[in-house]
Order: C-alpha cells, then sequence, then structure tokens
C-alpha cells in the first residue's frame, strides 16, 4: 500500500530535526519537508494553501476560525514559544518608564492580529490595566517598508488601527519618536544601532518571565501547526500520525540535551542552562498536547477575544483536530 505524499513546511528547529532529516517519519506519510522561513511559511499558506501541513502563527491560525469555511485544521504541536516581556521597546522620546504610561500613546506592531502582539497586550492588559483598546496602533513593516495585514481583519470601531504607508519603518519610527512603543517578534535593528533611543520597557525583562511564569504556568505559545483541512478530511488520520511524529522528533531532541559530554548546541553551559529549565519548567519544559496546555490557549483565546481579532470566545477544543485532543501518546 503506497504512503500518502504531503508537504509540511516549518523552520528547521532543533525540535523538529529528526522529521527534517527523515530519521522519525510519520506512519502511513511521505513526507517531504520545506524548511523555510515563518514569514514565507505564513505568508504562503494563508493567502494560497501551498503546503499539505504547515507551521503557523497561533493568531493567524485563529483568525481563519472566524470564516465560514475555516481552510485549516491545528494538531497541538507547538513548534514556537517565547516569553514576551522582553519584547516591548519604547522611544527614549517618550518618557514611558512604566507599562501604565503606555494608555494613550501610539504603538507599533508589524501586523495587528501576529501572536506576538496579542500576547504582549494581554499580558499588560491583565497585570498592568493597558487595554488594546487604549492605545492607538499603528502596523507596518519593522525593517522593510509596505507591510500589511496577511489577513483582512474585521476589527470593532474601539480597536484603532493604522498604516505606516509604504515609505516609513517602525524600526526608524520608534527611534526618532514618531511612535512610543513598539510591539514586535524581534527587536529592532535601531535597539541595535541607536541604543540611547530605543529601550526595553523591561530592562531586566528574564527576572520579570521568570516572575509571570512562577505567578501563571503560562510558557506564550506563537505558532502551532496545520493541516489543510481537505487533506484532513480526506485522510482523518494524519492528525493524529503528524501529531505522534512531532512528538517523537522532540523527544529525540530532549536525549540529545541531556548528554553532557557532547553539547548539541553551541552554548558553553548547556547542563546548566537545561538544568534550570527543568527547575522553573519542570522536565517537559515545551509541552505538547491538549491537556498540558489548555489553559495557555484558553488565556490566549481570551486575549484574540478582548482584542476585537475573534467575533466570539473560542474553547480551546476547538483549534485542533478531535482525534489529537485525547492522545494515547506515552
Amino acid at each position: 500500500m503506497s504512503k500518502l505524499r504531503m508537504t509540511l513546511a516549518c523552520s528547521g528547529y532543533d525540535r523538529v530535526a529528526a522529521l527534517a532529516s527523515g530519521a522519525v517519519q510519520p506512519d502511513g506519510v511521505e513526507l517531504l519537508f520545506l524548511d523555510q522561513p515563518v514569514e514565507e511559511t505564513f505568508f504562503r499558506m494563508a493567502r494560497f494553501r501551498e503546503f499539505d501541513a504547515a507551521e503557523m502563527s497561533l493568531s493567524s491560525y485563529t483568525v481563519t476560525l472566524g470564516r465560514a469555511d475555516p481552510p485549516f485544521i491545528a494538531i497541538p504541536v507547538f513548534p514556537s514559544r517565547v516569553f514576551r516581556h522582553g519584547s516591548i521597546f519604547v522611544s527614549a522620546r517618550s518618557g514611558i518608564r512604566e507599562p501604565r504610561e503606555l494608555v494613550g500613546r501610539r504603538v507599533g506592531v508589524p501586523e495587528y492580529q501576529m501572536t506576538a502582539p496579542v500576547w504582549i497586550r494581554g499580558i499588560l492588559s491583565d497585570d498592568y490595566g493597558v487595554r488594546a483598546e487604549s492605545v492607538e496602533h499603528y502596523t507596518g513593516g519593522e525593517e522593510e517598508p509596505g507591510r500589511e495585514e496577511k489577513l483582512k481583519l474585521d476589527l470593532p470601531p474601539q480597536i484603532r488601527v493604522r498604516n505606516i504607508g509604504p515609505e516609513k519603518t517602525l524600526s526608524s519610527m520608534i527611534a526618532d519618536g514618531e511612535i512610543d512603543a513598539l510591539f514586535t517578534a524581534r527587536p529592532p535593528s535601531t535597539f541595535d544601532s541607536r541604543p540611547r533611543d530605543v529601550l526595553r520597557l523591561f530592562p531586566n525583562y528574564v527576572e520579570t518571565e521568570r516572575g509571570y511564569y512562577r505567578r501563571t504556568k503560562i510558557f506564550p505559545i506563537m505558532h502551532t501547526v496545520v493541516i489543510r483541512r481537505d487533506v484532513y478530511q480526506a485522510n482523518r488520520w494524519v492528525a493524529q500520525s503528524l501529531f505522534k511524529a512531532f512528538v517523537e522528533a522532540q523527544r529525540r531532541l530532549y536525549r540529545e540535551l541531556a548528554e553532557a559530554h557532547a553539547y548539541r548546541v553551541m552554548l558553553p553551559w548547556l547542563p546548566a542552562h537545561v538544568a534550570e529549565a527543568r527547575r522553573e519548567l519542570g522536565d517537559d519544559w515545551w509541552p505538547y498536547g491538549f491537556a498540558a496546555n489548555r489553559h495557555v490557549l484558553d488565556t490566549f483565546l481570551r486575549y484574540h477575544y478582548e482584542q476585537g481579532l475573534s467575533p466570539r470566545r473560542l474553547a480551546p477544543e476547538a483549534l485542533f483536530a478531535p482525534e489529537t485532543l485525547e492522545s494515547y501518546v506515552i
């Protein structure tokens, strides 16, 4: 019996290396792994549905679920997770020193619906009273001009969003004081080139993020893995097959990171980093699966709804193929 041929577009993270190399193969699938930048993958999948399965922004995927005919269905695999207090930048000219001082200010975001800003806005709202409607959002290219939202948004009127146009960049605007803050997935180049002009809101962000996790037990999810719904509906078994393969690839990495005689990555104190991750987040510090992540997903979906990106508040179960909600993988 021939295997199902599938394309999977995903960045070549260490946790998927065994899938990329072919050392791990999903049951019943002949997998073509396409290693490419996440922004390209998101754009091509969201706009053109080019791949059978792909890594996708958790927010972009959730936006698609509000459509009459959702094009994708996800599995509870999370290739990217990032704490986000360190991703809030302010212009030195703004005078902002505390989170509450963001109220009434001009805030840049590459795209309003990006997952990183959704988490940032939610955390600022919950912990500091800075609601999404209390600032004015400026969208556009961070380093190259002309960026637009990947997906068409229908936002409520209290959410104020304007595009910066085809000539400006958010990186230069924050340094020049044209915007007061920037919520983004990566530091703007001016944070390095103009360090007196662009600052982190939380200079000691690592300790802030540790405290956030200790209090909430949330390690923010950035990306999930989606399957084109037509592929899934024709082959319901592929959801569980892909999920198992991602889990096995990640388990191999966990084992490799535990090997102290030859380091898996170029970190001079790797065993200490691994020990710290286990101490702070537990042995499975990057959990896949639905049950272990339900509270994180529920918080994200609340943020998504509160910020006008979802027409109704979704339940976490609505995100994933039902076959993957109760996995027998051990």
